[in-house]
């Protein structure tokens, strides 16, 4: 059944005349008279009996009558719903992220934005780029926070904050502050797993100095920031990391940044979603209050 059919029985039904009610919904009366037929058509009875310039309702049009009354009212309902949740920001975000973003910026912004809706709730998912880049690809995740772009031609990435990758060690392991592109050849390196943004960042800039990352001295392999922190304070080996994963350590002493003559190493941190995905509003929001904290709108 129409609804716009509905609408305009319940206009004739409350006027008793088509003419008023015609001018109540704004359409001509003969619009209205052939709504009103093909409603009649439909349920195979009559609804209005026509009097000369009057119309009474049928026994049929009165039972009519209470049911669109209140399919009606609950359409109206749920309209006005569906317009409050699209403004309100409530609900869970379950937001994948790699390990910098997922462990050092994310937690304190999800509590930073919860304050100002208390209706949100977090679950961060921590995976590396590649990881976190396929689950947004494939619809397990709305969003991510990821520290290189691997598949622009699907996703959109928006930057939300920015970093350093820096060569650290442990105070002591090596004695020059500074050292030459070629002497990296020399160090015993700890790297993160492939698939890893920060491994992916470094090794695209050693190339650009014509540094072949497979001629690295590597001595491990972990699968996270803080497993390569240990193992760099322990003096197996140095390694690139996050500025903002070191700032503690950098700040106690407990290891030590080597500079590189000509190399400086920057990236960004990205929200990635999918291109062809709406966003939720406390997706959206969450999105925006990212960007203002780091004056990136």
């Amino acid at each position: 059944m129409d609804i716009h059919h509905l609408k305009i029985f319940v206009a004739v039904y409350k006027e008793k005349s088509f003419s008023k009610a015609a001018e109540s919904v704004n359409l001509s009366q003969p619009t209205i008279s052939e709504h009103i037929k093909n409603l009649e058509e439909e349920l195979r009875c009559t609804l209005f009996d026509r009097m000369g310039r009057h119309i009474i309702p049928t026994p049929e049009a009165d039972r009519l009558y209470e049911g669109a009354v209140r399919i009606l009212d609950e359409i109206e309902r749920l309209r006005e719903e569906v317009i409050l949740d699209k403004y309100s920001i409530k609900g869970e975000l379950r937001i994948g992220a790699s390990t910098i973003p997922g462990s050092y910026i994310l937690p304190t912004r999800a509590a930073e934005f919860k304050k100002r809706h208390p209706e949100v709730s977090f679950e961060i998912i921590i995976r590396d780029t590649a990881e976190v880049t396929t689950m947004v690809k494939n619809h397990e995740l709305i969003m991510g926070v990821v520290g290189a772009k691997l598949a622009p031609e699907t996703l959109e990435y928006q930057e939300i904050a920015k970093d350093d990758i820096i060569l650290v060690c442990k105070s002591g392991f090596i004695e020059e502050e500074l050292i030459g592109p070629s002497e990296l050849r020399k160090i015993p390196f700890i790297l993160r797993e492939k698939g890893s943004g920060t491994r992916e960042t470094f090794e695209r800039y050693l190339q650009g100095v014509g540094i072949d990352p497979g001629d690295l001295n590597v001595v491990a392999v972990l699968g996270s920031t803080d497993s390569v922190k240990e193992a760099v304070k322990s003096a197996l080996g140095a390694s690139f990391v996050s500025r903002i994963a070191v700032e503690e350590e950098l700040k106690r002493g407990l290891l030590k940044e080597l500079q590189i003559e000509g190399l400086e190493i920057k990236r960004n941190f990205y929200v990635v979603t999918h291109k062809k995905r709406t966003l939720p509003k406390a997706y959206g929001e969450f999105i925006r209050f990212l960007k203002e904290t780091y004056n990136l709108r």
